[in-house]
């Protein structure tokens, strides 16, 4: 079998050479974390018809140029077979070859509002603030948006909706919030770039708020899920909001990349909806948030 082809790295790749390894197809032995994070075997991708669908070719097979809105950080990655046998699966190792149901409310501890609340976030303007002081605990009504990162094309595009939201949003009084992930510098980047408001933006740069949330993260649901295909249907709005797009608002850690976001809404310490993005671009939509908040009971 000749060798694989050459792999031009991605941020952090040289650094870990287990990755490294995995990347070029050299390394037979994948954990269990690695398998619910990259997804099926070869055989699967195959036989399930994904290798024809074009949608999927985009997203994943030979080449991933810099121009694709998924990926911003290289100008190309070429694969091999090997290299993307792990493509598709939920958390649990399953077979994700869809977009599979997201999150319920029900799925969560009673007391996610007290442990999410205090956790500590900083403003754009780099003040710690815990959570629970950003919106009213006892009847408050909170949209808790937290984007993948603040370098993440997918997120400005988001933002762009929020902002373009938070007027109709805070007339039905719900206090919008969106977290991303990374520092404060690169909250305001994306706030003065975009623009968007910075009284509502806020910097996780530990990705506490992720992980008590339990959202995904993972190379799989970065750049290979089949719910990431969804962003082509909005590609002239994304388009508009990285028209002063800067690489620059992206994370300094690079293994942060790899995290997905969602949407929250609480009412007080309650969680009434969750939406877990299975992939890159898997936003929840905001019209649907917004009737959900409209239909909290007093």
């Amino acid at each position: 079998m000749p060798p694989p082809p050459p792999l031009k790295p991605f941020h952090g790749l040289r650094r870990r050479p287990d990755l490294r390894s995995r990347w070029r197809g050299t390394d037979s032995t994948v954990s269990a974390k690695d398998s619910a994070n990259w997804g099926c075997t070869w055989d699967t991708y195959v036989r399930k018809g994904w290798w024809g669908r074009a949608d999927v070719r985009r997203l994943g097979l030979k080449v991933f140029p810099v121009s694709h809105p998924l990926y911003p950080y290289n100008d190309h990655l070429t694969f091999t077979k090997p290299a993307i046998a792990k493509l598709f699966t939920s958390n649990n190792g399953t077979d994700n070859s869809g977009v599979v149901g997201k999150a319920s409310a029900s799925e969560f501890s009673a007391d996610i509002g007290d442990v999410l609340g205090d956790v500590t976030i900083f403003t754009a303007a780099d003040q710690p603030v815990f959570l629970k002081d950003l919106w009213d605990q006892n009847q408050g009504i909170a949209v808790v948006a937290l984007l993948r990162h603040f370098g993440c094309p997918c997120c400005w595009e988001l933002a762009l909706g929020l902002e373009e939201a938070k007027a109709r949003f805070e007339s039905a009084g719900v206090k919008l919030i969106a977290i991303g992930v990374g520092t404060p510098n690169k909250a305001r980047l994306l706030a003065e770039r975009l623009p968007f408001p910075m009284d509502c933006l806020y910097a996780d740069p530990n990705r506490e708020a992720y992980d008590i949330l339990g959202l995904y993260y993972g190379f799989g649901r970065t750049f290979f899920n089949p719910a990431s295909t969804k962003v082509f249907s909005r590609f002239e709005s994304l388009q508009e909001a990285v028209k002063n797009y800067t690489i620059e608002a992206t994370l300094d850690e690079t293994s942060s990349v790899l995290q997905q976001g969602g949407m929250f809404v609480f009412k007080g310490k309650q969680l009434l909806y969750a939406h877990k993005d299975e992939g890159t671009g898997d936003h929840a939509p905001l019209d649907q948030v917004f009737d959900i908040c409209c239909k909290v009971p007093a």
